[in-house]
């Protein structure tokens, strides 16, 4: 408990699923939390229960950090960039389809570290946690939208790493599978077909992060299998892209 303790954290879109399993253990951890959703009572309810406070802020995420510091007391130490949007669609999606995609799952991430690092780098520190996905490393039929934008996420917070490491910021890119949560369930046909099958909880995701944050690994895969999947990919993608296209095949036909 001793490494969290008193710390100030945020974690957004943690109203439920990923972000409210998040809240819970870094609470549960003794860490100061903010609470962020775009639904204020689903906020406000995962703040009464483990004793938080709740920011629900229209606007970008520069906004939920300046409120999150008056709540904090004037500072945060680890930021979870946890609030997604799962777009599905193919690539005649509708131009706003697009653009949501874009604003929430990469420069949401952007303008969170754009308010952030000033006084991270100042100081000499700070955490800042991604959550992406595995369609970030390699894709999902049936939602370019999504695994568009999260690849863009991933490569983001690589470059939060790479450029800022030794100046003491830590960057955490978590990347699951299939997860136990609405998003999960609005994936359809797809979903139930590539995800559903070894899909867990929202706490097995914390316990994730929390262990890849204990070793200091920048990569954080819940589903471990993942890696083998991008190593597959890298090393053969036309090997990679056949088999996946036979999966797009299964569920065209099913």
């Amino acid at each position: 408990m001793d490494a969290y303790q008193g710390k100030r954290v945020v974690v957004t879109g943690a109203g439920g699923g990923i972000g409210a399993a998040l809240a819970h253990r870094f609470a549960a951890e003794g860490a100061t939390v903010v609470v962020n959703d775009l639904d204020p009572g689903r906020a406000a309810a995962v703040a009464d229960a483990i004793g938080a406070s709740a920011v629900s802020v229209p606007g970008d995420a520069s906004a939920i950090v300046e409120q999150a510091r008056e709540a904090l007391g004037g500072t945060v130490d680890i930021y979870c960039a946890n609030a997604g949007l799962g777009a599905g669609g193919d690539e005649s999606a509708d131009e706003a389809v697009w653009e949501a995609a874009w604003q929430t799952n990469v420069m949401a991430h952007v303008r969170a570290a754009r308010a952030l690092l000033p006084h991270w780098l100042e100081r000499g520190g700070g955490r800042f946690v991604s959550t992406v996905s595995a369609a970030g490393l390699l894709t999902m039929i049936g939602a370019a939208p999504y695994s568009v934008t999260k690849h863009g996420a991933l490569a983001f917070a690589e470059w939060l790493s790479l450029t800022y490491r030794h100046r003491g910021i830590e960057v955490h890119a978590i990347c699951p599978q299939g997860v136990r949560t609405d998003m999960l369930t609005a994936t359809g046909s797809a979903g139930e077909l590539v995800l559903v099958p070894t899909a867990i909880a929202p706490e097995d995701v914390a316990d994730a992060l929390f262990a890849g944050m204990a070793e200091g690994r920048f990569l954080i895969l819940p589903h471990p299998e993942v890696a083998g999947y991008y190593s597959h990919r890298a090393t053969d993608p036309d090997r990679w892209l056949t088999g996946m296209n036979h999966l797009q095949q299964t569920w065209e036909k099913a």
